[in-house]
């Protein structure tokens, strides 16, 4: 950054160690792209596989590809973050071993969708070195994460959510008949989830009790923890959120309904990313001002109990009989242009672009507030 650049630095980190890597890539390249460059001064940087940082210039090729889906690989670079409170600057290591400057960030913009990036990992990092960042803290991310302490939480509240029931790889291997009765009592069909993981990576339908095992060694591939809900039989509706923490009030979009078809069994993963004409968002969704007022409320309700800040992603199911039951709560959702949370805000009258802006400002002022 020129010396007569007073634009905030911007880092915005994407890939990651988790199953959701291309999905974070492709977020990426959505924001980058769509970011005001007048405003801010954008460091893209990447994490691989196993955890290094770089900065990524191809970012505007990364793209849905099933059979070529984008990675972030190690070229021999590296960026090295700081712990220190005291501002100072990001390094960068270059393939030959020399170092430079990147300057202090601003504001970090986390895009880390899944493990060791929305499960409060790298929030650590960033309230370590004392730098502003999009998006909620260590204990909002850790819990909102687990699925089971999500709905535990929720329960305690008095927040209504489906019934659950927790499986680790402990329990199924030692106590497997228990496992099954438990399972049993929910009754049929069945969807078994890993705790810590999201984008539907290895959730599973079952309808029948023989296929059990089979869909929680699918989950266990991605978390030794596993939860099993019921079938709930309504309409799949989300809602966005926006705002801080320290705000009076929050803002809530517009509810957003997901409509499946295609041989899809559910929202996964292909219905999310892949096969976008078997997916449709409908916002706002065709609900009666009351049960619209109720998403709305329970979702703002959400984001209070998990002391979230900047933004979250509320998925609800609403009942034939209009009861509004909560399912997850995502403090980094998807982002791409054309994703459920800025789509809701766009159809709500808040723009892409501008919904940046709101959450980069929104995470200066937390800062400050802070400090």
């Amino acid at each position: 950054m020129a010396d007569n650049d007073h634009r905030p630095l911007v880092a915005v980190l994407f890939g990651g160690r988790s199953s959701e890597h291309s999905v974070s890539c492709v977020t990426a390249a959505g924001l980058i792209g769509a970011i005001d460059a007048n405003a801010y001064d954008v460091l893209p940087i990447g994490i691989t596989k196993t955890g290094v940082w770089r900065i990524v210039e191809d970012w505007a090729s990364m793209r849905f590809d099933p059979q070529d889906m984008p990675e972030v690989t190690d070229n021999g670079t590296e960026v090295i973050p700081t712990l220190s409170a005291d501002g100072a600057p990001l390094l960068h290591r270059d393939a030959e071993g020399n170092f430079t400057s990147l300057g202090a960030v601003d504001v970090y913009f986390p895009l880390l969708h899944g493990r060791f990036g929305e499960d409060g990992t790298v929030q650590g990092l960033f309230e370590l070195s004392d730098t502003a960042f999009v998006g909620s803290g260590v204990f909002s991310s850790a819990a909102s994460m687990d699925k089971h302490y999500t709905k535990s939480l929720m329960a305690q509240a008095g927040i209504p959510t489906c019934p659950w029931e927790l499986v680790t790889e402990t329990m199924w291997g030692t106590d497997r008949a228990g496992v099954e009765a438990r399972v049993a009592e929910l009754g049929l069909p069945v969807f078994v989830k890993p705790a810590r993981a999201g984008s539907s990576m290895g959730v599973s339908r079952v309808a029948e009790a023989g296929g059990l095992e089979a869909a929680l060694q699918k989950a266990f591939a991605h978390d030794s923890k596993v939860i099993v809900e019921p079938q709930v039989i309504g309409r799949e509706v989300e809602c966005a959120v926006l705002g801080s923490l320290h705000d009076m009030r929050l803002r809530t979009s517009s509810p957003g309904e997901i409509s499946v078809s295609g041989d899809h069994a559910f929202y996964d993963f292909d219905a999310k990313y892949l096969d976008l004409a078997d997916a449709e968002v409908t916002c706002p969704a065709a609900l009666d001002e009351a049960t619209t007022a109720r998403v709305q409320e329970l979702a703002a309700s959400v984001f209070r109990l998990f002391d979230c800040t900047g933004l979250a992603r509320v998925d609800t199911f609403v009942t034939d009989t209009g009861e509004v039951l909560i399912n997850e709560l995502n403090t980094l959702p998807g982002f791409t242009p054309t994703s459920a949370y800025p789509y809701m805000w766009a159809k709500s009258g808040l723009e892409y672009s501008e919904l940046i802006g709101e959450l980069i400002s929104i995470a200066l002022v937390d800062h400050a507030r802070a400090n």
